[in-house]
């Protein structure tokens, strides 16, 4: 990208400055289902227009955002070769998907991060074509690994972040935790340390990166691992600021939502959330007296119901508890896949996502319509993330990944809930009560 068209337009930053002006000054009660009033400078009440608003600019209201957390969908890398890119089209706006949750998620394997940003900017406008309003999101995880040194580090990235113009590729040890301080991946990959400036300099090269691609939201995976050494979120804050600027200029409209996975409830700093919005695992219970049958239950192992702290947020209105995500989520299978009290955070011996393509269809529908349910009248504040495209870790059978779609000769091995999702979406508040 060339330097001039990385100056700042002062008239569009002097009215987007206006504008979250407007909206900090604007009295807010939004915490549970008390007072959710539309924060817009132009319309601070809530109408029934927008109830079903999916505009924004600069930055979102608490109703626009919720409409998009309401809709949102993990396609695990839609936009990096996974799965069938024109039925997933399809299959999205059958659904009426809005928010795309992990449409590119790379874990590791810098070497080939370049070429899959190359895939990304054909594909991107296939899925704007057919829906302008879906927010794409992108994912910048906990791990860094060796082919990192692989991969340039442009000038303006280091401009960006005040540091001397060099001629060099990323470094790998100036990004990771000292050896016994933080976790590794394996021999050649690591958990990065946000507090470093080489770990600063990646995550900022990235961020930017996927928002010139057209993504607009981003998904930072485990933050709070990567900030051990940030206690005050000074680390944090410095990134996100850094991914905003950048996104207020460049990014479509003027915004990027970021979110991570926050154990604690989420990352604070005097009194201001850093996150747009938060995200965490289901915790799904397992129920022993009920084979292969499970629950959500507040309070079990870390989930995060009724935990997700409020503050002041980057668009400028307040809330008591931030709207968060929940999803499926995969990290393998234990020593036990299939069976019941493998202990921990197992679901019958499996991951979330796992656990929940092992059961028929009819029961997978049910379990969604309960999950949907069991937390608009548990904790309003959250969102179920609906499963879409996920990897599978299943010794038992071989399976490697769910697929939401219908079966087809495009995706023969779609497990067909796409008509579960669409259901639940289209007569909300109108289900079970027990999966």
């Amino acid at each position: 990208m060339c330097k001039a068209s990385r100056i700042r337009d002062n008239t569009d930053m002097i009215r987007r400055i206006g504008l979250a002006l407007v909206v900090a000054l604007t009295p807010l009660v939004c915490d549970g289902q008390v007072n959710r009033s539309d924060v817009n400078s132009q319309a601070p009440a809530t109408t029934e227009a927008s109830r079903h608003s999916f505009n924004f600019d600069g930055t979102i209201s608490r109703e626009v955002l919720e409409n998009y957390l309401s809709r949102s969908i993990t396609m695990e890398g839609m936009l990096n070769g996974r799965g069938d890119l024109k039925d997933d089209i399809r299959m999205l706006k059958s659904v009426g998907a809005k928010f795309i949750g992990r449409s590119i998620c790379l874990w590791g394997g810098e070497a080939k991060l370049l070429q899959n940003l190359q895939r990304a900017k054909e594909e991107v406008p296939e899925v704007r074509a057919a829906d302008p309003e879906m927010v794409l999101q992108a994912c910048i995880f906990e791990i860094v690994s060796t082919e990192v040194e692989q991969v340039p580090v442009p000038d303006w990235a280091f401009k960006a972040l005040g540091l001397p113009v060099e001629k060099r590729h990323f470094r790998y040890a100036d990004m990771v935790y000292p050896p016994g301080q933080g976790r590794n991946w394996g021999p050649h990959a690591a958990v990065p340390d946000v507090s470093r400036p080489e770990t600063k300099l990646w995550f900022y090269f990235l961020a930017a990166s996927y928002i010139d691609l057209g993504f607009e939201a981003l998904h930072f995976g485990q933050v709070e691992l990567m900030g051990r050494n940030d206690p005050d979120r000074a680390h944090w804050e410095q990134v996100l600021t850094l991914v905003r600027e950048y996104a207020a200029k460049h990014a479509r409209r003027h915004l990027v939502l970021c979110d991570g996975h926050v154990p604690s409830g989420g990352l604070v700093r005097e009194g201001r959330l850093l996150l747009d919005f938060h995200s965490f695992p289901l915790r799904i219970m397992e129920t022993p007296e009920r084979p292969h049958e499970a629950i959500l239950k507040v309070g079990f192992a870390d989930s995060l119901y009724g935990r997700s702290k409020g503050g002041v947020t980057p668009s400028g209105w307040k809330c008591e508890h931030l709207p968060y995500l929940v999803e499926l989520d995969n990290w393998g299978a234990s020593r036990h896949p299939g069976e019941a009290s493998a202990g921990g955070i197992w679901v019958w011996g499996y991951d979330e996502i796992t656990w929940f393509a092992h059961q028929d269809r009819q029961y997978r529908g049910k379990w969604l319509s309960y999950a949907w349910d069991w937390l608009q009248h548990t904790d309003p504040n959250g969102h179920l993330e609906m499963p879409g495209s996920r990897t599978l870790r299943s010794p038992l059978d071989s399976l490697r990944w769910y697929y939401a779609n219908d079966p087809s000769p495009a995706v023969p091995e779609g497990f067909g809930d796409e008509e579960a999702i669409r259901s639940i979406w289209a007569t909300p508040g109108k289900h079970p009560s027990e999966p």
